[in-house]
């Protein structure tokens, strides 16, 4: 899946209508978190770094589902 921080287009924005509202507080907490470290040119420390295998593609399955919701409505 593309990178959703740097271009929101309608389905993302839509994806992330949808998400719970603990993910949508989580997603902005890591993008002030990642914006407040850019600004002071720092980075962040090793040990807060995600795995990838403990990554959350929480998006993805919101944006799945709004394929989907927009498909059922197209005629």
């Amino acid at each position: 899946m593309r990178d959703d921080t740097i271009y929101e287009d309608e389905d993302v924005k839509q994806a992330i209508r949808r998400l719970p509202e603990n993910l949508y507080n989580d997603r902005m907490f890591h993008i002030k978190r990642a914006l407040d470290l850019t600004m002071k040119h720092q980075i962040l420390p090793k040990e807060q770094w995600t795995k990838y295998e403990e990554e959350n593609f929480y998006l993805e399955l919101a944006f799945l589902l709004s394929k989907a919701v927009l498909c059922e409505k197209s005629p």
